[in-house]
């Protein structure tokens, strides 16, 4: 996470939920609980650009991410190791979300794996922060998986762009830029990933320093939106890991200053771009 506080807070409760929400391969309302503004963008009640089927289960028969594992394992100079992620059977049929993330190819050269990512639009204020979180997450654990160091990531965006209504906190940002504390490893074996996912998600810890602490940060901010607060921060309490000490603030944020956490832009370009 990044500390750019007080002129940009992030909810880490909602970076934590769409990288779970993604990496198992969902689409399920459950992450509207986090983000409720999404809701604006679905159709047929469901967010259509949703990244994690197309990821885990492209046209509902191809694990891409599991694909790529393979081919590197199988060939490590391979130059096919790509996600993709725009469909345009699904894309050019005028629903409301529309992937803004094209995909993502991976490079494995002398031991590390590099990561590039392919994005036709992004609001710098909005989304970037998230989606880097994300997507460093899925290099990382796809690193561990082929037994390779952390390579270089590279993030590249044909239109990154900011609303007018963003200009004067940007420019409030400090600099330089520095992360708040260093996340503990997420690795984990593949074979034990997607049951380790659906036990985070629900809120349960798993034993793992990091995953744990995703876990307790879905739990605590699921209280929140029920209303029971004081049982939302004491579930946070005594919590030492770098999301949890991020929601802390967050919620401090919500009670004493509600009105310094940035508006959604009237028409944003795309659901990644708005965080409740």
């Amino acid at each position: 996470m990044v500390d750019a506080a007080p002129a940009r807070v992030l909810n880490p409760a909602f970076a934590a939920a769409e990288a779970l929400w993604i990496l198992s391969g969902s689409d399920g309302e459950w992450i509207f609980t986090f983000n409720e503004r999404l809701r604006r963008f679905t159709d047929y009640g469901r967010l259509q650009g949703a990244y994690g089927p197309r990821l885990r289960r492209w046209r509902g028969e191809v694990d891409q991410l599991d694909a790529v594992r393979r081919k590197l394992l199988s060939d490590p100079s391979t130059r096919q190791a790509v996600i993709t992620l725009f469909d345009p059977a699904t894309d050019f049929a005028g629903y409301r979300d529309v992937p803004c993330t094209l995909g993502y190819r991976f490079s494995l050269r002398d031991g590390a794996l590099h990561m590039f990512t392919s994005m036709r639009s992004q609001d710098a204020w909005l989304g970037l922060p998230y989606d880097l979180f994300t997507f460093t997450i899925l290099h990382e654990l796809l690193a561990g998986w082929v037994d390779a160091e952390l390579g270089e990531y590279h993030h590249a965006v044909d239109s990154l762009h900011l609303y007018e209504n963003h200009l004067r906190p940007a420019a409030g940002l400090p600099s330089p830029l520095g992360p708040r504390s260093v996340m503990p490893p997420l690795a984990v074996p593949w074979r034990d990933f997607d049951a380790l996912l659906t036990q985070v998600i629900a809120g349960e810890p798993v034993g793992h320093v990091g995953w744990d602490d995703f876990a307790v940060v879905v739990a605590s901010y699921r209280r929140w939106k029920s209303g029971n607060r004081d049982a939302a921060q004491a579930t946070i309490a005594n919590k030492s890991g770098p999301l949890a000490t991020a929601l802390r603030d967050w919620y401090a944020l919500l009670t004493d200053r509600p009105e310094t956490i940035a508006a959604a832009p009237a028409t944003p370009s795309s659901p990644k771009e708005v965080v409740a």
